[in-house]
Parts: C-alpha cells; sequence; structure tokens
C-alpha cells in the first residue's frame, strides 16, 4: 500500500484508507420526520443552554499579577475558592427536578392526561384516579433528589470551612478554606491539605525544599519534590515577606497539571531581582503537604484551580432500561391514538367527534400504566436496599440509586491501576547474583553475608591504622579472580543502600522546627521513629530492604550519606554527583567517596533496556529480566565502576564546563556522564513486587469469562503499566503485547496504526501523548482497532484524558461502559461512564462519594455484576413488561365493551376500582418480581459465561414486549367475551364478575411469571386475594361497581351462588391454562442458558 508523506497528500487521498470501515454517514431526517424524532427535544434543550448561556457568561481567563500578601491590590475580581458539587441551588431545584422528570415521554404524557381531566366535557370518572399516583411518583422523586443533594451539601461544607492559618501584618489569622483570596500568604502544615494553587514561598526544612503528595491529583503516589523560591527562602524571618515589594506573574489558568510558567520579581532591591518559575516551584490545590511547613502566595483560587478545572460536573444518569421503557411507552401512544380513532370510525364520526376522540384516548389511557415509574422506582430502591445488605460484599453503599440495572449489560470496564488493582505497597522480593538468586524464603542467607563481611573488616579497622588494609582489598578486586559469594552479596547489598534518593526522616523532629541543629546533634537514629521518603515508591522498598539484611540509611543530606552496618559502626560517604532519573535516560546514578578509605565509587542502576548495553558482558541478564518481568516484579540493573582520583577530577572539570555551555547544554552534559557508563561491572539484578489487591486475578478472569473487555488507564509509567498488566492477568500468559510507539504527527500515527492493524489478538499498550494524537486524526479508526483488541493499557493518561476516552467508547461503540477508580484523578473518568464505582481506598474517599456505587476491594465488582447486576436487570424487565400487561388487559376489555355497546365512551369500571386494580389487589404480587431469580448467585458466580447473554438485552426488546401484547389481547378478550356470553341473563353483573376473572387471571400470571419462589411471593398473593373479596362485601354504589346507569348494584347474594363461582372459574381457566401449557412446552423445547445449570 503506497503510502503519501505529503501533508496535502493526507489531506485529500484517503484511498490508503480503504481497508478501515468508514465512519457510517447517517442520512438526514426530512423536517417533520425529525421534528417527531426528537427534534422538539434538541430545540427544547438549545433554547435552554442559551439561556444559561446569557445568565452564566463565561469570564475569559487571564495571566495576572500577583502582590505578596496584598489581595486589594488585584485588578479583577476572581472567583471565591469553595468547592461545590452540587447539582441545583434553592431556585434551580424544583424546576430542574421537574424538568428531570417530565422530560421522559411517560411522564409528560400522564401530566397531560391529568390535566384534561379539569375539563368537564373531558371529566372521565374523579380527579384522585388521575392526580393521587402521578402526585405520589413526583413526591418520592423529589424527596430523593432533595436527600441526595443535601447530602452532598454537606460533603461540600465540610471541606470549604476547613481553617487554615493566613500570614497578615498583624500575625497569623485563622481563616476558611472558602474565604481565601488570591495574594493571601498561607501557611500550610504537615498532613493538611492545600486550600487552592499556590507559588511556594517558603518552608521550614532547611533543604528549602518539601515533598507533597499528589495521589489525589494525578494518582501517582510517588512524592514530588518541591523547590521554594529562592528570594523569599532566603530572607531571616517570616514576617519579612511583608517588609519587601514583590510580585508573582502567573500565567491564565490552564487545564495542564504539569507544567507552568510564570516569574517572581523584588522591586526593593538593587536592581530588581528576577526570577524564572516553573512547576517545582508550584502547590497545587488537593495535594496534601508531607514534609514540613510551607508559606506560599495564592495565584487561583476555586474554579481556577487545577483540580477543579480537571473535574467534569455530574450530570442525570439514565439508565438503558429506562430510555428502552420510554421506547416502549412510545410505541404503546401510538397503539392508543390508533386504537381511539378506529372507535371514532366506526362511530361513523357522528356528532361532536373529536370529543369522542379525546374521550376515548382518555379511557384507553391504562394502555401506559402511571404505575410504572412507581413499581420501578421502588424496585430500584429495593435493589440498592439489597446490595448494601449483602454479607459477601461489606461496606457496599449505593450512591445513584436510579441505576442498579446498568450493572447488568456492561460491555467495557475501564479501571485506575494505582490502588485499585494493586496496593500500591512495594515489597523486595528476588535478589539475583547471575550464579544464585535469593528469593523471600532465603534473605536470612543475605543477612548472614553481609554480617560476616562487616565483621571481617572491623577487627581490622579497629587497629592503630585504619587505612592499611582497605587498599589492599581495593588492589585484590583488581584482578579477575571469581569473587567468594559473601563478597558479591556485601557488593551488591552495599550498592542498593547507597545508589538512590531517598532521605531518612525522624518523627521526634517534627515538633521542634527551631531546635533541628540540636536535634541532629543527638543524632536520635532509633528505628522506631524513622521513615523514608522518596519520589518512587520503589526506591523506598530497596533502602527498606538493605535495612532487614543489616544495612541501614540513618541520614543524608546534600552532600553525604550515613549508613549504620549491623555491628553499629556508622559509614559516612561524601556525595559527589548524582545524576537523576529521567524518563529518557531510564537509569540514576551518583558516584560516592568512602570517607573512611577515600575510594571513589560510580554507582548505577536502571531498567534492563537502558543498563544492558553498558554493564560488561553477561549471558544471564536478559534472559533473568525476562523471568523476573513474568512473574510482575520490576527489575532494576545495579552496576557499579571503582573511579582513580584522577579520573574522577577529569571528569568534574569536563563535566562543570558542560553545565556552562549555553548551547546544547543538556546533549553536551548527557556526552559527558556517557563517558562514565562504560564498561560498569554488572553487580545484581533486583525484583521489586508492586502488591495486587487481594483475588484481583480471578476477579478479572470473571469479568473476562463473562464477555467483559477491561481496559487499564492509568497515570502511571509504561514499564509500571505493563509489569502490572501481566502480573494482574489482565494480559493472559500467550498474548502478544504491541506497544504503540510514541508518535508526535499525523503520518507516523498513520504508519503506527497501519502495523497495529496487521497485529491479531494482542493487547494494546498505548501513551497518552500517542493517543492524543491519534485520536486528533484517526478517532474513528483508532477506537474501531482498538475495541477489537481483548485488553487495553493506556499509561500516562491525565483525569481528563481518561474521561475522554470513556465518552469516546460510549459514542462509537453504543454499548454500557463502567469505571472504576479510589482517587481523585478517576472522578472524571466515573462520572462520564454509565456506571461509576469507587473503591474507598488510601487515596481517601473522593472517587467513592463521586461515583454512583462505592465498594471497599476490587474484588467485590465480580460479585455486584454477576448477582446484583444481572438480578437488577432481569427483575426490572419482568417487572416493566407486567406493569404494562396489566394495563394493556384492562384497556382491550374496555375497548370490547365499548364496542359492543356501540362504541359509547362509557368507563367500564369506575374510580376506585381503577386505583385498586392497580393497587391494592394486584401490586404485592406484581412487586414481589423484585425477589425473583433465576439462577442462584453461586451458579451465577461460577458461570459468569451467562452474563454474556444480559448484554444481548434480550430481557426486554420489542420481541418479549409483542408477546406480552398478544398475550394481553388474548387474555382481555377471553375475559370479556366469556363475561358477556355467560352471563346474558344477569347482564348488570358483568362488571362484578369480569372484574372478578380480572384479578384472578392477574394474581395467575404473576404465578406464571415467578422463576423461584420465595415466602414472600406466596404471602403477596393470598393477601391481595384476601383484599379483593374482603373489598366485594363493603365496596358497594357508593365506589360504582355495577353503576346505577346498569339499573341494579351488587348484591352479596349473587356472589356467593355456585353458578357465579364456576362460571368466573371458567373464563380464569380459559385465559390462564393455554399460557401455562405453552410456557411448559418451551421450557422443555428450547430452555434457556441458566435452566440447564439449575436443574
Amino acid at each position: 500500500m503506497p503510502l503519501m508523506m505529503s501533508e496535502e497528500g493526507f489531506e485529500n487521498d484517503e484511498s490508503d484508507y480503504h481497508t478501515l470501515p468508514r465512519a457510517r454517514i447517517e442520512r438526514r431526517k426530512s423536517g417533520l420526520e425529525w421534528f417527531v424524532c426528537g427534534g422538539w427535544k434538541f430545540l427544547c434543550s438549545s433554547c435552554c443552554d442559551w439561556l444559561i448561556n446569557i445568565c452564566h457568561r463565561k469570564k475569559e481567563l487571564k495571566a495576572r499579577t500577583v502582590w505578596l500578601g496584598c489581595p486589594e491590590k488585584s485588578e479583577e475580581k476572581h472567583p471565591r475558592n469553595s468547592i461545590k458539587n452540587q447539582k441545583y441551588n434553592v431556585f434551580t431545584f424544583i424546576p430542574g427536578v421537574l424538568y428531570e422528570q417530565f422530560k421522559f415521554f411517560l411522564n409528560l404524557y400522564f401530566l397531560v392526561v391529568s390535566c384534561s381531566q379539569f375539563v368537564p366535557a373531558l371529566k372521565i370518572g374523579y380527579l384522585y384516579t388521575y392526580w393521587a399516583p402521578l402526585g405520589f411518583v413526583l413526591a418520592v422523586t423529589i424527596t430523593r433528589e432533595a436527600i441526595d443533594e443535601f447530602r452532598r451539601f454537606q460533603r461540600d461544607k465540610e471541606v470549604n470551612s476547613q481553617l487554615y492559618s493566613k500570614l497578615t501584618v498583624r500575625g497569623k489569622v485563622q481563616v476558611k478554606s472558602s474565604d481565601i483570596q488570591v495574594g493571601d500568604l498561607i501557611i500550610v502544615e504537615k498532613n493538611q491539605r492545600i486550600p487552592s494553587d499556590m507559588v511556594f514561598l517558603r518552608t521550614s526544612e532547611k533543604a528549602g525544599s518539601c515533598f507533597i503528595r499528589t495521589d489525589q491529583l494525578d494518582g501517582e503516589t510517588d512524592w514530588k519534590l518541591k523547590v521554594a523560591v529562592s528570594c523569599t527562602q532566603r530572607l531571616p524571618a517570616l514576617g519579612d515577606l511583608f517588609s519587601i515589594r514583590a510580585y508573582v506573574y502567573a500565567q491564565k489558568p490552564q487545564l495542564d497539571i504539569h507544567s507552568f510558567e510564570g516569574t517572581f520579581t523584588r522591586e526593593d532591591s538593587d536592581p530588581p531581582i528576577h526570577e524564572s518559575l516553573s512547576i517545582e516551584n508550584t502547590l497545587w490545590a488537593s495535594t496534601i503537604v508531607a514534609s514540613g511547613t510551607v508559606i506560599g502566595v495564592v495565584i487561583y483560587t476555586g474554579k481556577e484551580t487545577r483540580s477543579v478545572m480537571n473535574t467534569s460536573n455530574p450530570k442525570n444518569k439514565i439508565g438503558l432500561l429506562d430510555l428502552e421503557l420510554n421506547q416502549l411507552t412510545k410505541a404503546l401512544f401510538l397503539a392508543l391514538v390508533v386504537l381511539s380513532v378506529v372507535m371514532v370510525t366506526l362511530q361513523g364520526f357522528a356528532g361532536p367527534w373529536y370529543r369522542n376522540l379525546f374521550r376515548f384516548l382518555l379511557l384507553f389511557s391504562y394502555i401506559i400504566p402511571i404505575s410504572l415509574r412507581v413499581n420501578l422506582d421502588m424496585g430500584k430502591a429495593a435493589y440498592g436496599w439489597m446490595i448494601m445488605k449483602d454479607e459477601n460484599i461489606p461496606g457496599t453503599v449505593v450512591r445513584t440509586s436510579t441505576i442498579p440495572e446498568e450493572l447488568g449489560r456492561l460491555v467495557y470496564l475501564l479501571t485506575d491501576k494505582t490502588g485499585t488493582l494493586t496496593q500500591n505497597e512495594m515489597t523486595f522480593r528476588r535478589l539475583h547474583l547471575g550464579t544464585v538468586s535469593y528469593g523471600a524464603d532465603t534473605m536470612d542467607e543475605i543477612q548472614t553475608h553481609v554480617l560476616s563481611s562487616y565483621a571481617q573488616v572491623h577487627p581490622q579497622t579497629g587497629g592503630n591504622n585504619p587505612s592499611s588494609t582497605p587498599p589492599r582489598r581495593a588492589q585484590s578486586s583488581t584482578p579477575k579472580v571469581r569473587k567468594s559469594v559473601s563478597s558479591r552479596v556485601h557488593e551488591a547489598v552495599k550498592a542498593i543502600a547507597l545508589c538512590h534518593n531517598v532521605t531518612p526522616v525522624y518523627e521526634s523532629q517534627a515538633g521542634v522546627t527551631g531546635e533541628t541543629e540540636s536535634a541532629e546533634a543527638d543524632q536520635d537514629f532509633s528505628d522506631e521513629n524513622r521513615t523514608y521518603q522518596a519520589s518512587s515508591p520503589d526506591e523506598v522498598a530497596l533502602v527498606r530492604w538493605t535495612e532487614s539484611v543489616g544495612l541501614t540509611l540513618v541520614s543524608r543530606d546534600l552532600t553525604s550519606m550515613q549508613l549504620k552496618t549491623p555491628g553499629g559502626q556508622v559509614l559516612t560517604y561524601c556525595i559527589l554527583q548524582v545524576f537523576p532519573f529521567t524518563s529518557e535516560s531510564k537509569r540514576m546514578g551518583i558516584i560516592v567517596r568512602d570517607e573512611s578509605t577515600a575510594e571513589i565509587t560510580f554507582y548505577m542502576k536502571g531498567a534492563d533496556v537502558a543498563m544492558s548495553s553498558i554493564v560488561q558482558y553477561n549471558d544471564w541478564l536478559e534472559e533473568e529480566c525476562g523471568n523476573m518481568a513474568r512473574e510482575g516484579l520490576r527489575t532494576l540493573v545495579v552496576a557499579k565502576k571503582a573511579l582513580t582520583e584522577e579520573q574522577y577530577q577529569d571528569f568534574e572539570s569536563r563535566y562543570s564546563q558542560a553545565k556552562l555551555s549555553i548551547h546544547d547544554r543538556v546533549l553536551k552534559v548527557a556526552a559527558v556522564v556517557e563517558s562514565l557508563e562504560r564498561e560498569l561491572e554488572l553487580l545484581c539484578l533486583t525484583g521489586v513486587e508492586d502488591q495486587l489487591q487481594a483475588d484481583v486475578r480471578p476477579t478479572l478472569e470473571m469479568l473476562r469469562n463473562a464477555g467483559i473487555k477491561i481496559w487499564m488507564l492509568t497515570g502511571d509509567k509504561l514499564e509500571t503499566a505493563t509489569c502490572i498488566a501481566k502480573s494482574s492477568h489482565l494480559v493472559s500468559r500467550t498474548q502478544d503485547i504491541h506497544i504503540f510507539r510514541p508518535v508526535t504527527s499525523r503520518g507516523e500515527a498513520h504508519l503506527e496504526l497501519n502495523a497495529f492493524r496487521r497485529k491479531h489478538d494482542c493487547a494494546l499498550v498505548i501513551s497518552g501523548d500517542s493517543l492524543e494524537v491519534c485520536l486528533k486524526y484517526y478517532e474513528h479508526e483508532l477506537v474501531e482497532l482498538a475495541c477489537q483488541c481483548p485488553a487495553v493499557v493506556c499509561c500516562r493518561c491525565s483525569p481528563t484524558q481518561k474521561a475522554h476516552i470513556v465518552t469516546l467508547l460510549r459514542q462509537h461503540t453504543g454499548r454500557r461502559t463502567c469505571a472504576i477508580g479510589d482517587g481523585g484523578n478517576d472522578v472524571s473518568m466515573i462520572q462520564a461512564a454509565d456506571c461509576g464505582i469507587g473503591i474507598e481506598g488510601k487515596e481517601g474517599k473522593q472517587a467513592s462519594l463521586a461515583a454512583d456505587f462505592s465498594i471497599t476491594q476490587f474484588r467485590h465488582v465480580g460479585r455486584l455484576l454477576m448477582v446484583h447486576g444481572r438480578n437488577s436487570y432481569k427483575r426490572s424487565a419482568a417487572l416493566g413488561q407486567f406493569v404494562m400487561h396489566r394495563g394493556l388487559i384492562i384497556s382491550t376489555m374496555q375497548a370490547v365493551f365499548s364496542s359492543v355497546f356501540y362504541f359509547a365512551s362509557v368507563p367500564l369500571y369506575q374510580g376506585f376500582l381503577m386505583v385498586g386494580y392497580a393497587t391494592i389487589y394486584t401490586m404485592f404480587p406484581v412487586f414481589s418480581l423484585v425477589l425473583d431469580q433465576d439462577v442462584k448467585p453461586e451458579m451465577a458466580i461460577l458461570y459468569p459465561e451467562l452474563y454474556k447473554d444480559l448484554t444481548k438485552g434480550r430481557s426486554l426488546s420489542f420481541k418479549t414486549f409483542l408477546i406480552w401484547v398478544l398475550i394481553s389481547i388474548y387474555q382481555g378478550g377471553i375475559l370479556m367475551f366469556g363475561a358477556l356470553v355467560l352471563f346474558e341473563a344477569e347482564f348488570v353483573h358483568v362488571v362484578a364478575i369480569s372484574f372478578t376473572a380480572l384479578v384472578l387471571t392477574e394474581l395467575l400470571m404473576v404465578a406464571l411469571t415467578i422463576r423461584t419462589w420465595h415466602w414472600l411471593m406466596v404471602v403477596a398473593e393470598f393477601l391481595s386475594l384476601g383484599c379483593y373479596v374482603a373489598s366485594l362485601a363493603f365496596l358497594n354504589e357508593y365506589f360504582g361497581i355495577g353503576r346505577v346507569s346498569f339499573g341494579a348494584f351488587l348484591d352479596v347474594a349473587f356472589i356467593t351462588t355456585v353458578p357465579f363461582l364456576w362460571k368466573v372459574s371458567a373464563i380464569t381457566v380459559v385465559s390462564c391454562l393455554p399460557l401455562y401449557v405453552l410456557k411448559y412446552l418451551k421450557r422443555k423445547l428450547s430452555p434457556p442458558s441458566y435452566s440447564k445449570l439449575s436443574s
């Protein structure tokens, strides 16, 4: 396939893409058809949007100059620093909730019908028969929304009223988080949340830097090092911040959390001091201070903070089942109109026919039952209650009670990695020295080796001349003699203990900021209160491990590091150079000088891809790295090189020269460092494991068998993400992994997509940047290809990207998506998905509060979907169709009745009977369908394949709906004709007879629909029957059974006669028996998949 690499070639010639299915272009619908099919909804919503835009003119975001400690100097108004998660306010609440309700065709229809009853000519029966059910539905909805809204309000209030210290000319003042303004100087203590976006001015730490935790912002749990502005950090005291005239110039607020441009200017010094500000001088809102106390100047507040700009507004979620039922009600409405027109036509359009038409519409309005919404809403509440009461998934909370059925229809599950699939706790698992490998059970051997090697050194160093022996050791290691295992282990452990950027912190000093010097003089190196701080949890795991085998890092500053040997002696190393880890180099190095021996050593550790070319030739590294990666361990290769004093001096002069160069500084520095990185001696290979959450593998396996495609969206590095994908069995062992190469332009994206299309059945790993490029040019193609993959891993995703991917999946596939995460960075994704699940994790509760369902562990997802999702969907489908059937039967009877009586628009059953029919006589049995289950929970979990059937949506479709319509027409016809044929003599009693048969038929039909009996169902059946029999005795003509217009009313004597009883029984049997026979035959001839298991 010739590729046209010129830009215009790409623009004009799409022929090289003919292998990809083009986006299907929908034809435009004609005017009227468009208006009926949802054009009216489109017009309404665009008018509303227009009004909202007028009221809510978006303020243009501008760059700003912020004077330190002078909020009143700011030129324009900035938003309040308050967090708002509410959907409505006091004024919009009622209109908003009513709009959400009446945007459904079903509810709008009832409103119109109920209002029509105020017109005398159209009045049929009593007002309460129409208004009572409607009022009930609205009351339930408004109450539920109000409770949800109030909870949101309380959560926001809690965050907004947190107190912070603000620095003023008169000293410290306590302010609420919501009262903080741009320009304020705010003091944030250790472990406190940063309330707004700030520039970092000074800290209590001597180094002038501090660590912050950003897990709520970007999902990464490693700590970030932030540096204070040096001009303000150098000031002698806090109060001096007010004695200088300085300002910060900050760029306009934007989405990107990883970049910032600004300048700091101090005007009153001579000459004025200018400092450039970058991302490392900022403290974003929602991050947490991990060390020391920080003081910053506020630059962005409220809506303009990075964290708020990265979260989306919550939208009202509507379940697929509700949308399907809404379609069916439209079909029923059509049937209703057709039926009414037929009746008027048969009347011959006599008299005021349009009034009769409207009366017929009202008479048959029971085709669309108002009780549908009541029953479904009560059903949803019941499912929510069952989920929360399930002992197998304790701590589960249902926060959005309107969509439990969605759990049974999911096709895509998008999950976060850190904290969701993994616990984010690193443990050291394996040390490999080439000839010997140590695992978790042989760590004590390493301890013995370390002990013995230091024991040999000590007696000599304890002698009169400390420097007499070490040089001899140094010489003995130069010839290529095979070292003993003990010395090799010792070298490896020492390298791991020295080559890192970890700082030990002692808690006891935290309270005494002023006396740090004296505290350090005491050298309180006790193990109880030592914690390690580093920018990556892997590093901490390595240092913790060296501590466990006897070599402990006890202190570190910018120039030196101290290790404590198993014997308690403290070794001091001088740090000469540090080469930090970058994502390009994938390695870090350090040059140290041993104080006691003056030996200079260059240690290096990094990823195997970067290190394999640097270390001396060996035959085991590649193979062992592969083995460890398959176990899901993160591997690091450790190597060293001894340097003489001359070599080091030569290196240092070249290095400092390169660092001062103006052109190509980065390249020159890299070249100098590379001159060192040759022929390093390979010491060892380490394997660190990020522990998975409990039962992640079996859960993912179950979800995959259930036909759910799992995508992992993470902010983490590509290597780590791939590692976890393998170890969690997200990608099965036999599958290939296609790593999408980084692309920056349209041409590269094109070539990569072509390469990817040739692969079959392989998992895709793609980074956020490449994804962005591909979506810009080839959105449709990329999504189409990715959807065919068994698993997809997106790494380095920003929160907005995660949400964007979810939205794309929903639009392109039309399938139901579920997002699951545990940190603040997952909130947008959770809100964008059809169904959001939050895990209460270490990263706080932000995700679980924003989610529709909140769980405590990832493994609970399996039961939530397989058991509760299945039951909720199946039950709601049965319930919805049954309620429709109940309305259809009575409408059929009304139609037969009207046609027999010369098409009179007279109601068959009056007021209370109609209300009673929909409520007290049949409500309990019909609602007891909520307890029905087709397979036992154990079966549903054991055979997740059963879930695949649900996603096809066969429990509620036009086919099943039509079957119910036919049943209703058959039964309604039999009941009415039966009553008319068998009771010619006692025609006045036709109402009593047909109604009795109708109630019995309904009760029998519920029994026919049920698949698994529950004792409450039996109670409900008998209770309803009892209610009906009792009411026959009491409800006399007042409630209009056998209207006076038919000459007589109900007499108990007639009801108790034998003919009445046998005739009613006969009619009921004829209406129900054939259906029982058909059901039995269907079960025998084509049993559903689950019945094979339950038998």
